[in-house]
């Protein structure tokens, strides 16, 4: 993978990284949330993980659990939020180890993930519609087996990003000061736009200057390489099989899928819904972040006036 080869790639001396490392800190500060609504905390086996609701508290609940990526947080539905929250109650959690949720120094796990997203759905919400994108899709697919939903809403789910796990890998990069470095290296401001426009955006001009000042914000909080660590080193891909999966999910399952995906093509995703007998609703001239740069038209997905093939 990309992320891998850049991280490997990376290098300098140890002094001049660690102070590099420490102006980065210095700059990162005014980290404010990114989704306008109202903030929370939800205590969740020794994590604050913090969340932005929206919405009538009244209304049918809907979940929005991001990707992950070095620099995810619930910012990812910042074009759609406001949106569903006109039809929805909307509660968009940033996961534990992103965005405004505790980054504990643990070694970040596709069970801890699982696990959080079964519990959020339990407790956070009443049998809601539950958005989730990328490695989330998967975690939702599973949590989905064993806790009642209403509807998924999958956008380019996926089980597998990284392939065999390296454990010489997740330790570099959660090293203090090289892996530090490395890091930095891989969410530079440069490097975000490098990845974005890679396999992210179809459009890089919809990749708005605010959004890519935010990720840079978040990726340099303290504490935010541990998640990402686990995730270039393949130690959060579900060990499942996402068709069998969302084979047992009673729910109705809907993918989105963006035609100009190279990472995670269509192909998988007209596959996929043929095993699993879900809808699957294409966007032309989108890659991974269809939601990103179709907010309209995504919205219409989740609140049924676009209807799947």
């Amino acid at each position: 993978m990309k992320i891998r080869n850049a991280l490997v790639a990376a290098a300098g001396s140890v002094g001049a990284t660690h102070l590099a490392n420490r102006l980065l800190a210095s700059q990162a500060d005014g980290f404010e949330p990114f989704l306008d609504g109202d903030r929370g905390t939800y205590r969740w086996r020794g994590f604050d993980v913090a969340y932005t609701e929206l919405g009538d508290p009244e209304a049918d609940d809907l979940l929005l659990f991001h990707g992950v990526s070095a620099a995810a947080s619930s910012h990812e539905f910042a074009a759609v939020a406001d949106r569903l929250s006109e039809t929805y109650h909307v509660i968009a959690p940033d996961l534990p180890g992103f965005g405004h949720s505790d980054r504990p120094p643990l070694l970040y796990s596709d069970s801890l993930y699982t696990t959080f997203v079964s519990d959020a759905i339990e407790e956070l919400a009443d049998e809601p519609t539950v958005v989730a994108s990328s490695l989330s899709g998967a975690y939702a697919a599973v949590a989905a087996t064993e806790t009642a939903v209403d509807e998924l809403v999958l956008i380019c789910p996926t089980a597998s990003t990284m392939g065999d796990r390296q454990v010489w890998l997740r330790a570099l990069v959660r090293s203090p000061v090289v892996g530090q470095g490395l890091f930095n290296l891989l969410v530079s401001k440069r490097g975000l736009a490098y990845f974005q426009a890679d396999h992210g955006y179809y459009d890089v001009e919809n990749y708005s200057p605010e959004v890519h000042a935010y990720e840079w914000l978040t990726a340099h909080q303290p504490g935010a390489r541990f998640a990402p660590a686990s995730f270039v080193s393949g130690f959060l891909d579900p060990e499942v099989d996402l068709g069998e999966t969302l084979a047992e999910v009673e729910a109705s399952v809907t993918l989105v899928w963006g035609r100009n995906a190279e990472l995670l093509p269509l192909s998988r995703g007209r596959a996929l819904a043929e095993e699993v007998d879900a809808g699957l609703v294409v966007f032309d001239q989108a890659k991974l972040l269809p939601h990103a740069e179709h907010p309209e038209q995504f919205v219409d997905v989740v609140t049924g006036a676009i209807e799947a093939e």
